[in-house]
């Protein structure tokens, strides 16, 4: 390898993500599920990561679920695993009715036609803005579990609703900007690295759906990869917000990115 190829020759071909929080079943789901499922096929993704989602398959032969997880593909499924991310022992919160919720992640390892791919759907539990604190804690679990259930060899995404913009400890303790959630691990933010320069909210008072939270905008939604593998595999060149239309199908808007595999 030469400075100026140092993966080598760079992969022309491309993978394409869809990751999108769906709100559950919450307000008129049966129009909300119509929307969903049109705009995906529309968009033709090849991994779809999910999140608060009621478990159709959208018309991928390939899923797996777990409690508000689901990882829909083109390819085979080979493996599959997922872990509760807990709140954590060190987490200070106030005390409240229900308290703070613990978070998820649903991981499936993909036979792709250009080898294995390793994607993470996460649902970091903890909304409110005082609760820094208990998604750090979560998101030191989801470290945990991405070290080690893949190989540093292939390709390695994760997807998914962290509840945190881009600037907060959280997203940090994962993108280089701090000590790491777990050793070695850091990854590309596809949006940093390949969006379109605007602010990228999936968060949105534009939105009627997510508009009575009185949040201020904000992006929450993620497409991770790791490290680029050889020829760049997993580097972002293009990411965008999806979904964000005039009648949008849920409190979330989508994020889409293609990444070199």
């Amino acid at each position: 390898m030469s400075w100026d190829e140092p993966y080598g020759p760079l992969i022309g071909t491309r993978v394409r993500v869809l990751t999108w929080n769906v709100w559950g079943e919450s307000g008129p789901w049966a129009e909300r599920a119509g929307r969903i499922e049109k705009l995906v096929g529309e968009l033709a993704p090849d991994v779809v990561a999910l999140q608060e989602w009621a478990g159709r398959r959208l018309g991928y032969e390939h899923a797996a679920a777990a409690p508000g997880c689901a990882i829909l593909s083109r390819w085979p499924i080979t493996r599959h695993e997922d872990r509760e991310l807990p709140v954590g022992p060190d987490a200070v919160v106030p005390e409240r009715a229900g308290g703070a919720r613990p978070g998820r992640a649903l991981f499936c390892e993909l036979a792709g036609p250009r080898g294995p791919v390793q994607v993470f759907s996460v649902l970091i539990g903890s909304f409110r803005l005082d609760e820094s604190a208990v998604r750090q804690a979560q998101v030191r679990a989801l470290a945990a579990f991405v070290a080690e259930v893949t190989s540093r060899k292939h390709v390695t995404l994760v997807c998914g609703d962290f509840n945190a913009p881009p600037d907060s400890d959280e997203l940090r303790m994962l993108t280089g900007r701090s000590a790491p959630a777990a050793p070695g691990l850091a990854f590309y933010d596809a949006w940093e690295v390949a969006g379109d320069g605007g602010p990228g909210h999936t968060w949105s008072n534009d939105n009627p759906w997510a508009r009575p939270g009185l949040l201020p905008g904000r992006r929450f939604d993620y497409v991770l990869s790791a490290w680029p593998r050889a020829g760049g595999a997993g580097h972002p060149v293009r990411c965008e917000v999806v979904g964000d239309g005039p009648e949008p199908a849920s409190d979330h808007y989508a994020v889409l990115a293609e990444l070199r595999y």
